[in-house]
């Protein structure tokens, strides 16, 4: 399947978390930074012409910040998410995670998510 496809289809089965931030961060509304949903960032190939990828749920290219929404899946593989923000490290981006239960404080969500627009640093 096409990197185009799996991310077309990502984006239409949103989770209701990822549909309430997304509303708070698309269209440059917050601080003005533009925000793309289900991003690919492929990060090598097998050598058979078929690319490694990851899908990040947010992504803002100016800070190279990638925002994570860990739901109950992520209980069970923690070593995939450290292994992941190791490589997404090394190729410069920043990983901010928050747990889908956070989001029910919005404002807060928001709050956190400007501090890392704000810092140079891996968050």
């Amino acid at each position: 399947m096409l990197i185009k496809n799996i991310v077309r289809e990502l984006r239409k089965n949103q989770t209701k978390e990822e549909k309430a931030l997304w509303q708070k961060l698309r269209n440059r509304k917050l601080l003005g930074y533009k925000f793309l949903r289900q991003y690919p960032i492929t990060y090598g190939n097998d050598g058979y012409g078929r690319s490694s990828f990851f899908v990040a749920d947010f992504y803002c290219d100016k800070r190279r910040l990638i925002i994570e929404l860990d739901g109950e899946v992520h209980h069970f593989q923690k070593e995939y998410d450290e292994n992941r923000d190791k490589i997404l490290g090394k190729m410069k981006f920043r990983i901010l995670r928050i747990k889908n239960e956070e989001l029910t404080d919005v404002e807060a969500v928001l709050r956190k998510i400007c501090k890392a627009l704000s810092e140079n640093r891996v968050v």
